[in-house]
């Protein structure tokens, strides 16, 4: 199975395409979109989108893993981050390919094996997990990679219904 996970944002969006046969992980690409700070908003959206296609096409991912916001103090910054999620959200149903949803909670119990394991914990068994040399940069990426990694793993992500 090809997955696609996905760590959302609106000036970086981390993305990993991993192969998954049931036993093994094997990176296809990994990388980020980003988002120049001071351009209009719509532009960063349109910038999203447009390079999300471009990795849909390009890898053809059976499954979409996405991470599920949750908002903490910064309600602006989260609004703008859930509208950047629903542009990549939209490519990704345009494209006919199913929308999973974890929360960090799910990915850190997923590829550590404990909920509350800090982000370097996640990173590093991340590395392990897909036999790299480092942990891929920016963070944004290999958080996409582990989403993609819990993904694999569980059965219990919440499928976002077709309409």
């Amino acid at each position: 199975m090809r997955i696609l996970g996905i760590d959302p944002g609106y000036a970086i969006v981390g993305f990993g395409v991993l192969e998954y046969d049931g036993y093994k992980f094997t990176p296809v690409h990994f990388g980020a979109i980003t988002t120049e700070a001071g351009t209009d908003f719509s532009l960063r959206l349109k910038t999203i989108f447009d390079d999300m296609n471009t990795v849909l096409e390009r890898f053809k991912p059976e499954a979409m893993a996405i991470e599920k916001l949750f908002f903490n103090t910064n309600q602006k910054t989260g609004i703008d981050v859930a509208q950047a999620r629903g542009v990549t959200i939209l490519a990704a149903t345009n494209a006919g390919i199913p929308i999973y949803e974890y929360t960090p909670l799910q990915v850190k119990q997923s590829v550590v094996g404990y909920g509350r394991a800090e982000k370097p914990q996640v990173m590093e068994m991340t590395r392990r997990i897909l036999g790299l040399a480092s942990v891929p940069k920016p963070d944004d990426t290999a958080d996409a990679l582990a989403i993609a990694i819990c993904h694999g793993h569980s059965s219990g992500g919440i499928k976002i219904p077709k309409c």
